[in-house]
């Protein structure tokens, strides 16, 4: 009689998804990850001693290097050590590398994530955004960089109507237009 009693009060309270009802709008930047191998390419071991750089030298460990195992890769060109690296020595890796990746930038992995986000969002149209509530989901499982969510609120503020972060059960609000 209990669990009668208990069903029948649920049915005339019916449980409502208020999020799903809403005029909430999800955007993940998740969904516009860059598919492709990430790849940090460390130059100090072509360096004399890890520090100084001789033309001949790099110029001959670049000839020789296989550069076909980059193909559809991301990679960030970096050196670990203290060196002082001219700017033609990236440019002429680079070069050697275009032919084969998607993208080759200088720096860490974070920021060849940050360069390829940019990218991205730059050439996202958001007018379906127009006079939306837009949430920013936060929690991915590919790595998001922190500056991509930037640029995107950037991007949405003049657009949406209002800007969360977050999910929908529990979103912090960061912009309303008035």
């Amino acid at each position: 009689m209990l669990i009668k009693n208990l069903v029948r009060k649920i049915m005339e309270n019916e449980i409502i998804n208020r999020v799903a009802n809403s005029k909430l709008v999800t955007f993940d930047l998740e969904d516009f990850y860059p598919a492709g191998k990430r790849v940090p390419f460390d130059i100090s071991s072509w360096l004399l001693e890890g520090i100084i750089l001789r033309e001949s030298d790099f110029r001959e460990k670049a000839e020789s290097h296989d550069w076909s195992q980059y193909q559809d890769c991301f990679v960030a060109l970096f050196c670990s050590t203290d060196a002082i690296i001219p700017g033609w020595a990236y440019m002429y890796l680079a070069l050697k590398l275009s032919p084969f990746v998607k993208k080759v930038t200088v720096g860490s992995l974070d920021e060849l994530e940050t360069v390829l986000f940019s990218e991205v969002i730059a050439n996202m149209n958001l007018d379906e955004f127009k006079d939306k509530m837009v949430i920013v989901k936060g929690c991915a499982h590919k790595p998001i960089p922190q500056n991509a969510f930037v640029l995107l609120s950037q991007k949405l503020q003049p657009l949406a109507k209002s800007i969360m972060y977050g999910e929908a059960c529990s979103s912090v609000p960061l912009f309303k237009r008035k």
